[in-house]
């Protein structure tokens, strides 16, 4: 591989001339005939037995050139944006054949690279840290989320409220005409969660078990089903149970049924101190997420449109896997709230935006600072991958690069000298 040039032909955008020789594309050339002999029959010949040269004859020279060049194309691209150093981020690719042929093949490849930022005035952000005390009143909300998550589903009398389960046959119906996937019978659903289409679960509010209910409703104008969208639609619903929450005394019997206490007195003495400690972690994640914020606003350049696009990939990647644990298929979450592609990615736009400059940051700031990672620090965290994930540390290796460990210690590096040059403006009640 030869690097002809490399020309800058727009902001984060590099065009590459580059020369594969003659006898790497005849290699190239070779490993397609081999590859794609045995589908071909000429006549005269066996099918897969035709040598390549009357097959070149018969079709003509190029008929192997398209998979030659997608065979050597890649690793010859990778080699000449390494040879230029450039950061190349994934996204399209200009591609252009400038010659194919016995001299060999050369190409120009138009890329994306990581934008060229700035910063500066990193030392000396101002953090205002939370109080971590921690009230009777905090202790109170803890026990009582205790007790929700030990109370019981029990069948109800009363007329639905907000949290309780109605179970209930629906059929949904747009100008009298039922639609696909609109009917359910014994369908469970907690009133409050906003699951359904908006409106829907307000007007199961006050009704009981036996109730025939209208519900009326218009979709959503981004609702995914083309054909209901921004449509009034009527629910026929019948309400066959209606269930509520029953929660357990909180009294000694309890604590000694839940824990390694045996009075009210201790365990909530437990519970005070557990949450002091979470309020002093919580408060440190808020001043790293002070900082990060101020971070993000000092950072100058202008950041490809692909790197957002990339990080919004990995956020609903992420979420879907959150959903997948949950038990609740992805296409099922996007029917019930009423998005579609469209929105979902545009939720996670602002996220995606911040975790982008924030990095681009922290990697300018080790940069900057002359900070890197040591061999033995990459080490550890090989390691640490390898507990964490339960796997080989040399699976985690050909995994995960080296490089992207390196960059990773690096930014939290950065994180920690921006932490250890922050200033406090206002005391709060903490030790």
């Amino acid at each position: 591989m030869n690097l002809k040039s490399c020309t800058n032909v727009a902001t984060n955008r590099y065009q590459l001339e580059v020369e594969v020789e003659a006898q790497a594309f005849e290699d190239a050339l070779n490993r397609a005939y081999l590859k794609d002999k045995k589908n071909i029959s000429l006549p005269g010949f066996r099918k897969g037995k035709a040598p390549r040269a009357f097959i070149e004859k018969y079709y003509g020279e190029k008929v192997f050139y398209e998979d030659a060049i997608n065979d050597v194309y890649p690793v010859a691209l990778e080699e000449a944006v390494a040879e230029a150093k450039l950061d190349m981020i994934e996204d399209k690719v200009d591609f252009e054949i400038v010659e194919a042929g016995k001299n060999g093949l050369t190409f120009k490849a138009t890329i994306t690279t990581k934008p060229e930022v700035n910063i500066a005035d990193y030392k000396g952000l101002k953090i205002t840290p939370k109080s971590t005390e921690v009230t009777e009143e905090d202790v109170d909300d803890k026990i009582k989320e205790l007790l929700d998550r030990h109370s019981r589903m029990v069948t109800v009398e009363r007329p639905a409220e907000n949290d309780d389960i109605v179970v209930m046959d629906f059929e949904g119906f747009v100008d009298d005409v039922p639609f696909e996937g609109g009917k359910a019978e014994n369908y469970s659903l907690t009133l409050g969660t906003k699951m359904f289409i908006p409106g829907f679960e307000d007007q199961l509010i006050g009704h009981v078990a036996g109730d025939d209910v209208d519900v009326n409703v218009t979709f959503p104008e981004e609702y995914h089903a083309q054909a209901l969208a921004g449509h009034p639609a009527l629910f026929k619903v019948h309400i066959h149970e209606v269930k509520g929450k029953e929660f357990p005394e909180f009294d000694d019997e309890f604590v000694k049924d839940i824990s390694e206490f045996d009075t009210v007195e201790e365990f909530r003495g437990d519970i005070k101190s557990k949450l002091e400690t979470m309020k002093k972690d919580e408060v440190a994640e808020d001043i790293d997420s002070q900082l990060m914020m101020q971070v993000n606003d000092l950072l100058e350049g202008e950041i490809p449109e692909a790197m957002y696009e990339r990080q919004i990939d990995d956020e609903i990647r992420a979420f879907n896997y959150r959903l997948q644990s949950q038990g609740l298929k992805f296409e099922t979450y996007m029917q019930l709230t009423g998005q579609n592609a469209q929105t979902l990615r545009q939720s996670f736009r602002k996220q995606a935006e911040n975790q982008v400059k924030i990095r681009l940051a922290l990697e300018k700031i080790g940069q900057l600072e002359n900070l890197t990672a040591t061999d033995e620090e990459i080490e550890a965290e090989f390691e640490n991958l390898a507990k964490l994930y339960k796997q080989d540390v040399d699976k985690v290796k050909a995994i995960i690069s080296r490089d992207g460990q390196a960059k990773d210690i690096v930014a939290r590096k950065a994180m920690n000298l921006v932490r250890d040059n922050a200033v406090v403006v206002e005391d709060a009640k903490s030790e």
